[in-house]
């Protein structure tokens, strides 16, 4: 499938999907986001894919919104506008509930929407150079959508702290934050991205992967008593899987077991 604002790699069961945009700093647009959408649709199913990476050309990985786009929506009605919301919140749920682990290398600022799509990815790896920032409250504008991923993962009073000020942090203090994994030098960012991926691809069983990831983002709406049955339900669900099969039997054999 070709594309206009992204490239779609698959290469050693990892699909590399690379942000295309780079005169407009990556920046998201109806069309950008339909692309995202799709080639996520198109590897979701795929046995020759176990991993996702996400990056970006040029100097930005993604400064959210296309403001002049922002600009021509607002003389749209409210149901208009309601639609394009949700061909974006589409989105993030997509990479949220994704069946498959998604990486994030963010190389450049990562704002708004940017940040958004940069934190909700299950792994982030950025550079000492990169940038974050929930900045919508100086333009006028919220970060609705956003935030209810950034909520589940830094917590109510750091999130506050980040989209009441709209402040731009460095990717050390967006480390402490919790909203991103790692840091590397741009030397070695390739490398280090490559490793992480590697250890994944031969150290972590897919069934395993994809149940743990749909785990965590289900449990965390539940009583402690329904969180519990539906955890006894997956235990014992992922005890018939053929990947738990197969490791314990490598493991009593003591037998290498290379996922």
């Amino acid at each position: 499938m070709s594309y206009q604002y992204i490239f779609c790699e698959i290469e050693n069961r990892i699909a590399t999907i690379t942000l295309n945009r780079p005169v407009k700093r990556n920046a998201l647009n109806t069309e950008f986001v339909s692309e995202l959408k799709q080639a996520l649709e198109a590897v979701k199913n795929d046995d020759a894919v176990k991993l996702i990476l996400l990056k970006a050309k040029g100097e930005a990985f993604c400064a959210g919104a296309d403001l002049s786009y922002l600009q021509q929506l607002q003389t749209n009605s409210f149901e208009e506008n309601l639609t394009d919301s949700n061909h974006l919140k589409e989105l993030f749920a997509a990479i949220y509930h994704f069946p498959k682990i998604v990486i994030a290398q963010i190389e450049g600022a990562a704002l708004a929407g940017g940040c958004g799509l940069a934190t909700v990815c299950d792994f982030s790896f950025a550079t000492p150079e990169s940038k974050f920032g929930f900045t919508e409250v100086k333009i006028g504008f919220i970060p609705a959508i956003v935030m209810i991923f950034l909520l589940r993962k830094i917590g109510e009073g750091k999130a506050k702290q980040l989209l009441l000020t709209g402040e731009i942090i460095s990717a050390h203090d967006a480390q402490q934050l919790s909203m991103i994994n790692f840091v590397e030098e741009k030397e070695n960012i390739n490398q280090a991205v490559n490793l992480f991926c590697e250890k994944l691809l031969t150290q972590a069983s897919t069934a395993s992967l994809q149940l743990t990831k749909q785990m965590i983002a289900d449990v965390q709406h539940l009583q402690i008593d329904d969180a519990l049955n539906y955890a006894a339900s997956q235990n014992a669900h992922a005890r018939a899987t053929e990947d738990c099969k197969k490791g314990i039997a490598a493991f009593l054999n003591k037998e290498k077991i290379n996922w």
